[in-house]
């Protein structure tokens, strides 16, 4: 069973200190007081209204809806790479991680693989996927091409197009009509689909980095250069993935003509959305004033040098956008993403060891520079789908099927650590998203001095709004080992008045650590001068109750100013124990990072805490744990009645304090059907027996060292892998079918002393090759490891 332990509530309550700062300690200043900027509205072509009154609207600084503003939180999940029969589940995975809107690829070579045969059945439906997703709440913005690029065969064109008397992604009267042809068939699966309809569909996204990027055609032999989906006249200012450029493009009036084209097409055939979306880094083109430009950053790519990325850096993302110049005025549009990578596909030769803890601290240093959106390239992977007798892979050395991208839910739906940390900002953003957003970005004088191999310095930046604000740090930096720093303190300016915090003393901020830490935040109708703790939900109810977390390294201090008292009241408390702050009409509970990790709403006015992932299912939940047929959940605050569990026993667990309910969830234990057998040095065999045996899942977990690995089923790839560092995790529910009356076979390839790409591998996970061995194949650890799954009704609200 994973050990939980209920936490104790406590209540310290002192006077406001105001003692000297220690000597030695590190002072971090910044000036809040600066002018805010002069938000514009009604220059953009952009917004829309649903049937009942609803509103969408852009300003130059954030998005609206009915007047307030809000931070979309964007997931990429291709539909077409995931099986159908999984697409609910992982969509109320994305839900319980905080996510509230779903960017999906439309690729055109998997649905009309025939000229004129288009095939929107099984996986590929689209309008059942989008139906599914506004079901279970979110907004959507479909990425409907023509050109999409992601890995994908062609960038996602048809092969068939290759062989025509035009280029493509050209302005040439033949393509557009193609174009339009499949424009015409998109459309008619989203009708009554779109925000104006009342459905979820809030965003098209044109092309995607048109004039910036392209795909390899399929059409390649052998050593010969590669052949790129791109129209001569672009080639010049094209590159095979996303890059720094140096903002000369000759063409810029072609490709914004070719854009408003495009845009054009989409609203004939009735794609009309309150947004149009169009990929704005390294000066791509967009259609001016009458689409989003959306921005991107991958610290670790497959493409470039491994070296420290300048993306922990903060700066002012609405005047100087990552992979700056731009074809477009930065001011005038809200700093939105649209591709964060919060992983990355190797490639045969160069295969990026991405570190999972690196996540929220980019998340941290986008928010802190002014993103007000935060859109994910990819948060679901998936598996590339064969049809045929080919595969859709892009072909420089991409995986046949692989889509994992080491992303936070995983290829078969696992999910990883940087899914719970970076839920943490996502639940921040949902809950006080919308007193961050018309917040402007203050830099220290200090940052001007960073660089990316800057080591003994604390990273960090403001938003505000004149009154209030959010200080945004941490301590990591991509390809490079960081120190811990200690002793470190803050002074804010603001309205005049020098704000310490803490005011005694100091904190430390372990490398990987990151935090939101708030000045004069308004905690129902009082005031938090300051915290070292950060705002991480607001729970519904009677009594309103605010949740924070504390990050390691900062013990808690939270200094509230409460009518009548002449002076601040001080709560303190340790980093590594909760407590609970009882304010006359206000509960505080603060959090210890672990335990956050841990969290997830059951429901408007209820945290469950719990090892198992929690998921919303209707009204009520799921439980999902892995590994153990036990776990534990608490729910805070206490619940009416106890929920009821559909499989198993959910027995009461004393709790030490009226405010915790705790629970044991035992559910049957069950043994995976499946066997295991080595078969020589480089093979093995997967025999299905009893199969998945009443489990949700099983995984096949296989450690090895190698240079790639492939599953077949009666010969046919099923799965791959190429080696690097990490163990393959493949989930058998997704074969149990055809795993009856066929075994898996999983064949090894060993890896090479020579390998260009051991470059990527840090020293921890660089590989041992024996004295005088130039190849090593080691298959260390093969392990079935059960994943189990049960509802769980929550008493109805009182």
């Amino acid at each position: 069973m994973t050990p939980f332990r209920p936490f104790p509530l406590l209540l310290l309550l002192c006077p406001w200190c105001g003692l000297p700062l220690a000597a030695g300690q590190h002072v971090n200043t910044i000036d809040l007081d600066q002018p805010l900027p002069e938000i514009r509205r009604g220059h953009l072509d952009l917004g829309g209204t649903a049937p009942d009154g609803t509103r969408i609207e852009v300003n130059s600084f954030y998005l609206e809806r009915n007047g307030e503003p809000f931070i979309p939180i964007v997931a990429e999940f291709h539909f077409s790479r995931y099986p159908r029969a999984y697409w609910q589940e992982s969509l109320r995975k994305l839900k319980a991680g905080g996510i509230n809107t779903v960017a999906t690829y439309v690729f055109w070579n998997l649905h009309e693989r025939r000229p004129g045969q288009f095939d929107f059945s099984d996986d590929l439906d689209l309008r059942a996927f989008v139906e599914l997703c506004q079901e279970e709440g979110f907004d959507v913005i479909a990425r409907v091409g023509p050109f999409c690029h992601g890995e994908m065969r062609n960038g996602g064109l048809p092969d068939w197009l290759y062989g025509r008397p035009f280029e493509v992604r050209s302005n040439d009267p033949g393509y557009l009509e193609y174009v339009d042809h499949w424009y015409a068939h998109v459309a008619d699966q989203l009708k009554g689909l779109y925000f104006k309809d009342g459905g979820p569909i809030i965003g098209i996204q044109l092309e995607n980095e048109y004039q910036h990027s392209a795909s390899p055609w399929s059409f390649t032999y052998g050593d010969s250069p590669h052949e790129y989906t791109v129209a001569d006249l672009n080639e010049s200012v094209t590159y095979s993935q996303i890059s720094d450029t140096d903002g000369v493009n000759p063409h810029a009036a072609y490709g914004r003509e070719h854009m408003r084209t495009l845009k054009q097409l989409a609203q004939k055939h009735g794609m009309e959305t309150p947004l149009y979306t169009a990929t704005g880094w390294g000066n791509a083109a967009i259609v001016p004033q009458g689409s989003l430009p959306v921005s991107g950053c991958y610290a670790y790519t497959f493409w470039s040098d491994p070296k420290p990325s300048p993306f922990y850096l903060y700066t002012d993302l609405h005047q100087h956008p990552d992979y700056s110049p731009v074809s477009y005025e930065p001011e005038l549009y809200p700093s939105l993403s649209a591709e964060i990578g919060p992983g990355i596909m190797p490639i045969y030769r160069r295969r990026p060891y991405y570190r999972e803890e690196s996540l929220a601290p980019l998340i941290t240093r986008a928010l802190g520079s002014g993103s007000n959106g935060i859109g994910y390239y990819m948060f679901h992977g998936g598996s590339t789908p064969v049809f045929g007798h080919y595969y859709n892979e892009a072909p420089n050395g991409h995986l046949k099927i692989n889509y994992d991208f080491q992303a936070p839910v995983g290829e078969f739906g696992q999910v990883r650590s940087h899914f719970q940390s970076v839920k943490l900002l996502h639940f921040f953003l949902q809950n006080f998203g919308d007193q961050l957003a018309p917040m402007r970005t203050v830099l220290p004088e200090s940052n001007a001095a960073l660089e990316p191999q800057s080591t003994s310095q604390l990273r960090f930046a403001a938003r505000t709004d004149g009154e209030s604000g959010f200080i945004f740090l941490h301590n990591f930096q991509d390809h490079l080992d960081l120190p811990d720093l200690h002793d470190q303190s803050l002074e804010v300016t603001l309205q005049g008045k020098t704000i310490r915090i803490p005011d005694e003393g100091g904190f430390d901020v372990p490398e990987g650590t990151w935090a939101v830490l708030p000045v004069n935040f308004p905690v129902g109708p009082y005031t938090l001068r300051y915290a070292t703790v950060q705002p991480l939900l607001r729970l519904a109810g009677e009594r309103p109750r605010y949740v924070f977390v504390a990050h390691p390294g900062m013990d808690p201090e939270l200094v509230f100013d409460l009518p009548g008292q002449a002076q601040p009241t001080v709560v303190q408390g340790k980093a590594d124990a909760p407590f609970e702050v009882h304010l006359p009409e206000v509960d505080v509970l603060v959090l210890p990072y672990r335990t956050a990790l841990q969290t997830y709403r059951a429901d408007a006015a209820h945290i469950a805490i719990s090892p198992a992932l929690v998921l919303p299912q209707g009204e009520d939940l799921q439980i999902i744990a892995t590994g153990a047929p036990d776990t534990q959940i608490a729910f805070y605050p206490l619940l009416s009645a106890s929920p009821e569990a559909e499989n198993g026993t959910l027995q009461p667990t004393p709790a030490a304090h009226a405010g915790l309910t705790t629970y044991t969830l035992q559910l049957p234990e069950r043994e995976p059907g499946y066997a295991i057998e080595r078969i020589g040095g480089d093979k093995l065999r997967v025999h299905q027996s009893e199969g998945l045996n009443g489990l949700h899942d099983v995984y096949l977990d296989i450690d090895y060292v190698g240079d790639r690995a492939l599953a077949f089923i009666d010969g046919e790839l099923v799965a791959d892998h190429l080696f690097h560092g990490k163990p393959w995790r493949i989930g058998l529910r997704k074969f149990a079918d055809r795993l009856d009356p066929h075994d898996m076979i999983i064949v090894f390839a060993p890896l090479r002393r020579d390998a260009t790409f051991l470059k990527d591998f840090d020293p921890a996970h660089q590989p041992e090759f024996p004295a005088g061995e130039n190849r090593l194949l080691q298959i260390r650890r093969v392990t079935l490891t059960p994943q189990y799954a049960t509802g769980l009704a929550l008493p109805a609200a009182k």
